[in-house]
């Protein structure tokens, strides 16, 4: 089976290069591709995507062509109002803080897939068992996991002592850990894992 295609359409590479950096953590066997213009992607030789993430001048241009993929498209946005040609697109605000779009997005994938079920991961599956959440194998223990849900939650280490009686030597501890076994180092990425793995719900972060 076909790996699924996000494209990514937008004139600024730094902002292509950063959604691209996300939705390889939301989906991690997904092939993102990004590109600058229509032309280039018309260039690539294909438009079999499952979702177009495209600039606002970018999709005026080829407006007939998003239309007729009304479904895939998301259009990105760095302001609240977008030119009525527009309306019926769902939008992306690319300019919100970071923490902010990635609860954003995983709300739209959730929405769009199941509440996240058919977006495979390559990560060990978490369970939640007796009003609580743990593993269902390693790598990472009971009480990292409770750490993780908190850091997803936006909670600084100090915070996260507090909430689970720990010193904040420990609280670093287990995010050295958790950093260690996941191979996950930035908050954006551990928040995605946490989300899609159960540990914490997207309304919580």
């Amino acid at each position: 089976m076909q790996p699924p295609r996000i494209a990514i359409i937008d004139g600024n590479t730094l902002q292509a290069m950063g959604l691209k950096s996300i939705f390889s953590d939301l989906v991690p066997m997904a092939e993102v591709c990004t590109y600058i213009s229509f032309e280039e992607m018309e260039q690539d030789g294909t438009s079999d995507f499952y979702h177009f993430f495209v600039s606002v001048n970018c999709i005026l241009e080829r407006i007939d062509f998003f239309r007729a993929n009304l479904h895939k498209t998301i259009v990105l946005t760095t302001q609240q109002s977008v030119s009525p040609l527009l309306d019926n697109f769902r939008t992306l605000n690319i300019q919100q803080p970071e923490n902010m779009l990635i609860h954003t997005i995983l709300k739209m994938f959730a929405a769009g897939h199941k509440h996240m079920k058919n977006i495979p991961t390559d990560l060990p599956p978490f369970n939640k068992v007796g009003g609580g959440v743990r593993p269902s194998s390693e790598p990472i223990s009971q009480r990292e996991a409770e750490v993780l849900a908190l850091v997803a939650q936006g909670l600084i280490n100090k915070e996260i002592a507090d909430r689970l009686n720990i010193s904040l030597t420990t609280v670093v501890t287990h995010r050295k850990n958790i950093t260690e076994k996941l191979q996950i180092k930035s908050v954006s990425a551990l928040t995605i894992y946490a989300v899609t793995h159960g540990l914490v719900s997207i309304d919580d972060i």
